[in-house]
């Protein structure tokens, strides 16, 4: 293509004349990133110049103020609904290995290839024509908000579906752990082996619990939702269950279970037993060690409330409103006998599960008792 006349140069026409020499300079560089060396010139040029096309149709088309300030901060639309050539670029970056900061030193360095060629091709025409330069780093701003968002995306979506099937692996030998430590515990083979198998059983169980919360997590982080397959059950005998096999793997902790009202309903067992232990393993990590911690059923015509309740130091008030976020531990700092040995999803599990019923968990936190209610509806 040959390049116009210097009278009529904007920028966007020098994009679109000078692509090669753009594009050129943007394989130099890329290739002087670690991990580039036995890349093919057409994967260290991938999406450049349809980038480029984009920016150059973007300082072509007239803006309003308000859309200045949104592109300048990262928030105006793509200019297509198909995904942008800077989110596909990012994607296939993140396959190569790039890692964010080169994906950001890659547009640092477009950048100012195109101002410099720019520069000393047209150096009046650049000298004087602000409102263009403006508008292309407004175009560049937009195009690196798109490429890092999708980049971080998709690579937290990978980590997930590893984390993911990593649990899904580990279920096996877990549970082979756990037979194993159970037979140990029935041959009555002398005190000190029934307390070694007492350990490993309770060890087990928690370990349990952490990688179903892992991977609970995991598949909400991949959009998919909770599992929920209700049967009509009674929430009292579920609550008694999963309160015996907490006081079996928790011996020196006490809780105390009081019922009032009707409590057969149509629930998910399982989901139901993992909210209760979630809820009481948090009582019993961030309440005081010396108290017990309280399981009460309450009913009435529409719903089944499910109340934990400890004594301990009160949660701070500017703590409450993120308690049910995945991987946070503020109540902990706050209570001296607190431990800090898992994940910090045990709440937000819980939640998803009240949710996955169509109910809610809240909580309450005043002097020297905090108390989470999960409202369950008798039928979903």
């Amino acid at each position: 293509m040959s390049t116009p006349a210097i009278a009529t140069v904007r920028l966007a026409d020098f994009i679109l004349s000078d692509m090669e020499a753009i594009v050129a300079e943007w394989e130099a560089f890329a290739r002087t990133l670690p991990g580039t060396g036995g890349m093919e010139s057409s994967a260290l040029r991938d999406h450049a110049e349809q980038i480029l096309q984009e920016v150059a149709a973007d300082l072509s088309t007239a803006q309003s103020p308000q859309q200045q300030l949104d592109k300048s901060q990262g928030l105006a639309p793509p200019l297509n609904a198909r995904e942008t050539a800077a989110q596909t670029h990012a994607v296939l970056r993140a396959r190569s290995g790039f890692d964010i900061k080169q994906l950001v030193a890659e547009y640092r360095a477009l950048r100012t290839s195109v101002l410099t060629l720019w520069c000393e091709r047209f150096p009046t025409r650049a000298a004087t024509d602000f409102h263009d330069v403006v508008r292309f780093n407004e175009a560049i701003d937009q195009a690196l908000t798109e490429s890092v968002d999708f980049f971080s995306f998709k690579v937290d979506q990978s980590r997930n579906l590893m984390l993911g099937m990593l649990g899904h692996d580990l279920r096996s030998p877990l549970q082979a752990m756990q037979m194993t430590a159970r037979l140990l515990g029935a041959l009555h083979a002398g005190e000190k082996v029934s307390q070694a198998a007492g350990r490993l059983i309770s060890s087990g169980a928690r370990m349990q619990q952490l990688l179903d919360e892992l991977l609970d997590f995991n598949r909400l982080q991949l959009g998919l939702r909770m599992r929920i397959t209700t049967a009509k059950s009674d929430l009292e005998a579920i609550a008694r269950e999963e309160i015996d096999e907490l006081r079996a793997a928790y011996p020196q902790r006490e809780v105390e279970l009081q019922c009032d009202g009707e409590t057969i309903g149509s629930w998910d067992v399982k989901r139901v037993q993992q909210l209760l232990s979630n809820l009481i393993v948090n009582a019993f990590t961030h309440g005081a060690p010396d108290a017990p911690v309280k399981v009460m059923l309450t009913s009435d015509a529409k719903d089944v409330r499910i109340t934990v309740a400890n004594h301990g130091l009160a949660i701070d008030p500017a703590l409450l409103v993120e308690v049910f976020q995945p991987l946070k531990r503020g109540a902990a700092a706050t209570q001296p006998s607190a431990t800090s040995d898992g994940l910090g999803l045990g709440l937000f599990i819980a939640s998803e599960v009240a949710k996955g019923h169509g109910g809610r968990i809240e909580v309450e936190s005043r002097g020297t008792e905090t108390a989470f209610t999960a409202i369950l509806p008798r039928s979903v």
